[in-house]
């Protein structure tokens, strides 16, 4: 390996930035509508913190409302949940680590990200669970499979 040549001038004194990126607020799109995140140095550090950057991804990407729309998850009760409401439920409980139906009741005291993602409520690990159940699993499979592969498909026909 040939290095190039150092130069013999020096390259001068470095301006530094006389501010700090982080101390100003990020616009960020969610569902919700704007949302301005400012970082604070002395606060403590949540696990959810970066979420609404997720969530903006998920939204201006077109991933989040397509994957809930053709959901094959469909009620006849006036009474049963909203999908996006079960959909997210789990969605959220997936990003937070949690393993079991039973820790989604840790989010239904969380009322900032659940409206970040379009929803009305955390529903219950009991709806949760049943309305999975509600999903006939070849139409589950298809469904989530056609959403993996628009993920990564693009990237098959990049050389």
């Amino acid at each position: 390996m040939v290095l190039p040549p150092k130069s013999d001038h020096p390259t001068g004194d470095q301006d530094l930035a006389t501010r700090n990126p982080l101390s100003e607020a990020v616009e960020v799109d969610t569902y919700a509508g704007k949302l301005h995140v400012e970082w604070d140095s002395n606060a403590s550090v949540t696990p959810m913190g970066q979420l609404p950057f997720f969530i903006q991804f998920l939204k201006l990407g077109g991933r989040f409302d397509p994957w809930v729309n053709d959901c094959p998850l469909h009620y006849r009760s006036n009474n049963a949940p909203k999908k996006v409401n079960v959909l997210g439920s789990l969605f959220l409980s997936i990003l937070s680590g949690h393993n079991r139906y039973s820790h989604i009741t840790n989010l239904m005291s969380d009322r900032v990200n659940s409206r970040l993602l379009g929803m009305t409520k955390v529903v219950s690990d009991d709806s949760a669970r049943r309305g999975l159940n509600k999903i006939e699993e070849l139409a589950g499979i298809d469904w989530l499979q056609k959403h993996l592969q628009s993920c990564y498909e693009p990237l098959l026909t990049t050389p």
